[in-house]
């Protein structure tokens, strides 16, 4: 229960404005801080690094760094304190408005409301049960923070409804209902403010510096926890503004109608906010998900089980990649640990870029070592092959979504849930690039070509894209090309021969093969019913010529059995040491030139 002494006199009298106002006197101290910080760094101590080398020059360079960091401190906790102020105001408008709607209705009904929030009202003349006008008194009631479980019962209170010495019930006043609405909508108000005052006070009170501004990098560490702390008090306040229910395009107009210091605010306070929204920009997106990345780790560290260390061995890995030289340089798009892991890393800026590439994998992807060490460098490999025919173009990998993880229970639904997902961050995509007409390309791998295939089938088809390479695929749910959206001559297809993926038989072949003989007689029940040898698990065969798409020349690769190939013809698509002919192909097709792709025949 709050201590706090706040009133609804105070309340209804509260000028929010001030907290706003007040926290734009912090915000320019904030700027101040950071521009003084870029000089320090810039002017001062880039000059005297150039110009200086002594003893001397080394101790006042340390000096220097150390204003540095009294700067970027000041522009820190600045920040939090004016977000904090933003904050308090917006969340006190609510109980406020709320207090001056129920004032306004004891005004409108004659009632009084006292200081300590009881409501008086007035008699007035009623009919009892014989129909005699008689007088129900007035009287005062209490209000109730606490919100009704059942209707409140007419009547005075603690008195019985009979007049003693008189047949009939004691009329009743229909004002005293009405009056204690008013006190308990009163009550509730004040309350809330309460909480939300003592909420902020607290939050506010832990943001003061030591005494002598002495920053060390123990400091610094506080501010992390100071960030958390504004974050999670005025979460409410920074979420409210995001339009998560608009479309990509108009979250991209919103943000672009932010000024710079509430779009800072929104990328320090509030990064997990905005590093996954597909329609912010990518660099912006990027930000976020950097300034998020370490929260998320922590969180992991502290949660244990397998899991989660699964997940997090994987974070810390693409931080490190995140703190090294890239070509092309890394972006970190989305970044998260619900179901399997979510991260989406882009190799190059796809707003930049006029050909992008995202790249969707399939069965048994998830935040893990291998995601991070095998799955991303395919996006990089693609990135830097397409880089040689235009240097305008980006690949992203879009693990945004939760893949199958065991063959045994594939099915469409995974596929399902993930395509209006990878469809909306592909509008957000087409919402951000900067160029006049990108050139788009969807991938899918494995299962992911099965995602990719049903974000082609849904209304509109998939936003923005131009081609679609199938690579690997166990069928797209469809018998043909055409129902991709792109025409027939846009849809490519990459399908070792050695590759088992794609010889997947359909479940009905598959189950009368078993009841035939096992795995032996999985090829006589394909050759009862499936005449043509191009039905695979989840449709027609794309390599085929019944689907109709153009596919190209991919090596073979090792056979499963004979070789000891195991899947590895299945994985080796992207890999330009492994299959230079199949990574060359799709890097022509990512960068704009597929007529210069080598073709294969269909099966």
């Amino acid at each position: 229960m709050t201590t706090t002494t706040l009133t609804w006199l105070q309340l209804r009298d509260l000028k929010t404005s001030e907290f706003t106002e007040a926290g734009d006197k912090w915000h320019e101290v904030s700027g101040r801080s950071d521009s003084d910080r870029l000089r320090v760094d810039g002017a001062m101590s880039a000059k005297l690094r150039e110009t200086q080398k002594s003893e001397s020059a080394e101790a006042a360079l340390g000096r220097l760094q150390r204003l540095s960091r009294n700067f970027q401190y000041l522009h820190t906790e600045c920040g939090l304190v004016r977000t904090a102020l933003n904050g308090l105001a917006a969340d006190l408008a609510e109980p406020q408005n709320q207090l001056k709607q129920a004032l306004a209705d004891a005004a409108a009904l004659n009632f009084t409301v006292h200081e300590d929030g009881s409501v008086s009202y007035p008699a007035t003349e009623v009919e009892d049960l014989a129909g005699a006008k008689k007088e129900a008194p007035g009287s005062k009631v209490q209000g109730s923070s606490r919100l009704p479980l059942e209707p409140p019962v007419l009547g005075s209170q603690g008195q019985s409804p009979m007049y003693p010495g008189f047949s009939g019930f004691k009329p009743l006043n229909p004002n005293a209902a009405k009056a204690q609405d008013v006190a308990d909508r009163v009550a509730r108000a004040v309350r809330s403010a309460q909480e939300i005052d003592a909420r902020y006070a607290k939050t506010l009170g832990a943001l003061k510096a030591e005494k002598g501004l002495d920053v060390t990098e123990a400091t610094l560490k506080d501010v992390f926890k100071d960030t958390s702390d504004v974050r999670s008090t005025a979460g409410k306040y920074l979420g409210e503004g995001i339009p998560e229910d608009k479309s990509p395009a108009e979250r991209k107009q919103w943000w672009d109608g932010l000024s710079d210091e509430q779009r800072r605010e929104y990328l320090e306070i509030a990064p997990d906010l905005i590093g996954g929204l597909d329609g912010i920009p990518a660099l912006s997106r990027d930000e976020a998900n950097r300034a998020y990345l370490p929260v998320l780790i922590d969180d992991l560290a502290h949660r244990g089980g397998d899991d989660a260390k699964t997940k997090l061995d994987a974070l810390r890995m693409i931080q490190d990649k995140l703190h090294e030289p890239s070509r092309p340089p890394m972006f970190l798009l989305g970044i998260g640990d619900e179901g399997n892991g979510r991260a989406i890393v882009s190799y190059g800026n796809p707003d930049t870029s006029k050909n992008v590439s995202a790249y969707v994998p399939g069965l048994s992807t998830k935040l893990n070592d291998e995601f991070v060490k095998e799955t991303m460098k395919r996006a990089q490999d693609t990135a830097i092959g397409a880089r040689r025919l235009d240097p305008s173009s980006a690949s992203i990998i879009w693990l945004g979504y939760d893949a199958p993880q065991d063959v045994d229970v594939m099915s469409k639904g995974d596929a399902q849930r993930g395509a209006p997902v990878y469809n909306e961050f592909m509008a957000g995509l087409s919402a951000t690039n900067e160029n006049k007409d990108p050139h788009v390309t969807a991938i899918g791998h494995s299962y992911g070509s099965l995602t990719v295939g049903t974000a082609a089938k849904e209304s509109g088809g998939i936003p923005g894209v131009d081609d679609v390479i199938l690579l690997g695929s166990p069928g797209v749910d469809a018998q043909k090309a055409t129902e991709l959206g792109v025409g027939k001559d846009h849809v490519f297809v990459g399908a070792a021969d050695n590759d088992p993926v794609t010889h997947l038989p359909t479940k009905g072949e598959a189950a009368l093969g078993w009841v035939l003989g096992g795995p032996l007689g999985v090829p006589v029940a394909r050759d009862l019913f499936d005449i043509g040898n191009d039905d695979v698990y989840f449709g027609k065969d794309p390599a085929s010529e019944a689907f109709g798409a153009q596919r190209f020349l991919v090596d073979d690769g090792p056979r499963m059995i004979r070789d000891f190939g195991g899947f590895d013809a299945h994985s080796q698509y992207f890999t330009p040491k492994k299959d230079q002919v199949s990574a060359d192909n799709i890097a022509t097709i990512v960068a704009g030139h597929p007529e210069k792709i080598v073709r294969e025949k269909h099966r």
